[in-house]
């Protein structure tokens, strides 16, 4: 399934109004920005299967050894692996002269074991593609213990080349490989200590963090820095500070990628997420002209505001001049002017209705009020997202009358504890219900394989009683405005996915024409570890475009909310949802019948806060900076984006 999801470009740079050079300025390492994912895969692809064809040339008719590819093992990676395969299997590139060796392994670790780092490497690409299995040098995670010192000092050598092409992706902590902050420039191949953090995220792919590795086996950066090219990839916007690190601050131990500021040929390869906090993206005023677009001006004054320390309406001339903004005040408007308009747009993204307010004037409302009451449905990827990102949104929607269904793409049913299962089949038994269980179904599960279809049903059927008791406190009725969708690329027992398919689709379209809403909500936070958000938005629009030549559809909107992490610039909110206190916590309340998901520390970060602290301090934290802008004070602001 192509990718359709982006959001609405409004104004940016012009880029060709002055020399890249100045365009450039603040990043110190060669950037190219794409517009997803997808693309971005092609130009690397393009990159590596020029090089093996240059390289081949170049060595016909000689000794050389064969093109050395060092492959990183992380999930960055993956469809650029695909895609190769792709390409050979099309007759595009041959892997017959071409040697690979890989960044890092877990030690100790089976080669053999799903949560092998070579795994995905040899699934994806090594075994389908024509390289000899001589040329083959991954990192043995199997040796034992006193065979490894030899094996590291020895690793490099067999390859009698420095790597000429290396693929990288990047921790969030700046790490390549497992090259940790802190690691000495001059290091080799060697055993490394994981820290507890990276030891966290690396446990979603094993049991629980207790039974993840201690250790891994991994390059060092004076070996990556002796590679000949190498292009780093991030996708995705939980990868967006530490690009910004990398690529624009300064060299430093603390972001070992910013070593790769002094290396000749290195190239950072990132999507329009990653790439969000660049200085090119965030604030383009500093870099170049722009075309000024309402919400850029917006953005732009907003930011301004947070430079200055002043609301919107006592910014003055000066406050625009000696920030970069003096352009803003050559389009045709005084500084006052600018301030005025701005203060208003913003203040019109705020409503009490977020179905629109019934014989009311809503011209300068974001919800059109001629339709009431609406159909309304809300797409959760997960069990909880509906309440944890558009709580009070949905309360208030129940509230002012609207119909509001809420459809549950996916079980969730991997991010249940077995030892919650325990326990339901202990009050199961008490009950005497519980004799179709038995305990052994967690016990005798076999660890490698993951989770029985028989204790994943379970899992799920825990997950929707949780959905339909927060559903009851926002004030719908489970039996009839609940709709667990259960889309099939998700049930896989594992946090790898299968790839979406026409049934995902034709699951979504089916409830769409059911319901025939007038607004629909749906999730555009693209932060979620495993991809099940991207996935989700990604069905929900190939769904759109099945149904949107239907008549009911042309009354239609979607809204886009975010989740618990991160909330949406201002510059591009349609609509801010104020809560009250008592909604804050009624929301809250809604947010606890997940009983499953609570103290859980959820991903990403070291962040020990629950869901429900994360999502209370999010829409606090906007409804403070809109009381800093000037605007009326609130306790909390629930803001969306408005895509069709």
């Amino acid at each position: 399934m192509k990718a359709k999801y982006s959001l609405p470009q409004h104004g940016g740079l012009i880029a060709n109004a002055v020399p890249k050079d100045l365009i450039l300025r603040y990043e110190k390492l060669k950037t190219s920005i794409y517009a997803d994912e997808d693309s971005a895969v092609q130009y690397v692809a393009d990159a590596i299967v020029a090089a093996i064809h240059s390289y081949n040339i170049a060595a016909s008719g000689t000794s050389a050894k064969p093109f050395l590819l060092g492959l990183s093992t992380g999930s960055t990676p993956s469809g650029l692996y695909e895609e190769l395969a792709r390409r050979y299997t099309l007759g595009e590139v041959s892997f017959e002269n071409v040697a690979v060796c890989s960044l890092d392994e877990f030690y100790p670790m089976d080669p053999a074991s799903v949560q092998s780092r070579n795994h995905r490497i040899c699934r994806l690409l090594l075994d389908r593609v024509n390289i000899r299995k001589e040329n083959i040098h991954l990192i043995d995670g199997s040796l034992p213990q006193e065979a490894l010192a030899e094996y590291c000092a020895t690793y490099v050598s067999r390859f009698g080349k420095p790597i000429d092409f290396l693929i990288l992706g990047v921790g969030e902590n700046g790490q390549i490989g497992f090259n940790e902050p802190g690691t000495y420039s001059k290091s080799t191949t060697r055993l490394v200590q994981l820290s507890h953090n990276t030891r966290k995220i690396q446990s979603e792919i094993f049991e629980d963090i207790s039974s993840t590795p201690h250790t891994a086996i991994t390059l060092g950066l004076a070996t990556i820095m002796e590679s000949k090219r190498i292009v780093l990839m991030a996708w995705g916007e939980h990868k967006a500070s530490v690009i910004k690190s990398t690529v624009e601050g300064d060299i430093t131990p603390a972001i070992p990628a910013s070593l790769l500021q002094s290396h000749p040929d290195t190239e950072v390869i990132v999507d329009k997420g990653a790439a969000q906090q660049l200085t090119r993206e965030q604030t383009p005023w500093l870099v170049g002209p722009c075309e000024w677009s309402p919400k850029l001006v917006r953005k732009a004054v907003v930011w301004l505001c947070s430079v200055v320390n002043r609301p919107i309406l006592k910014l003055t001339y000066q406050d625009y001049v000696e920030n970069s903004l003096g352009e803003l005040l050559e389009q045709g408007r005084s500084y006052a002017k600018i301030n005025i308009d701005v203060f208003n747009d913003l203040q019109h993204t705020i409503t009490g209705w977020p179905g629109g307010k019934p014989n009311n004037n809503d011209t300068t409302r974001p919800v059109d009020s001629r339709i009431y009451p609406k159909s309304v449905l809300i797409f959760s990827p997960h069990p909880d997202d509906d309440v944890i990102s558009m709580g009070g949104t949905l309360i208030r929607l129940a509230e002012n009358g609207h119909n509001v269904h809420v459809a549950y793409q996916t079980s969730g049913n991997i991010a249940v504890d077995d030892q919650v299962v325990l326990q339901h089949l202990d009050l199961m038994r008490e009950l005497g219900v519980g004799n179709a269980f038995d305990k052994k179904i967690i016990t005798n599960k076999n660890r490698e394989t993951g989770d029985p279809r028989e204790l994943l049903d379970i899992k799920g059927a825990i997950r929707r009683s949780e959905a339909r008791a927060a559903l009851v406190v926002c004030g719908l009725n489970p039996d009839t405005n609940a709709h667990f969708l259960n889309s099939p690329f998700y049930e896989t027992g594992s946090t790898k996915k299968s790839a979406p398919t026409e049934r995902d689709i034709e699951i979504v379209v089916e409830l769409l024409r059911k319901i025939k809403p007038h607004q629909i909500y749906a999730a555009g936070d693209l932060l979620d570890p495993h991809g099940t958000h991207r996935t989700c938005i990604e069905i929900i629009l190939a769904a759109v475009d099945v149904v949107k030549d239907d008549e009911w559809f042309s009354d239609c909107h979607l809204w886009l909310y975010r989740g618990a992490w991160m909330e949406w610039d201002l510059g591009v909110v349609d609509m801010a949802v104020p809560l009250s206190p008592e909604e804050v916590i009624r929301k809250r309340h809604a947010i606890y019948r997940h009983l499953s998901q609570k103290d859980i520390v959820p991903y990403p970060g070291d962040d020990a806060r629950e869901f429900w602290q994360r999502a209370e301090d999010r829409t606090q934290s906007t409804a403070k900076l809109y009381d800093k802008l000037g605007m009326a004070e609130y306790q909390a602001i629930e803001v969306f984006v408005k895509m069709l």
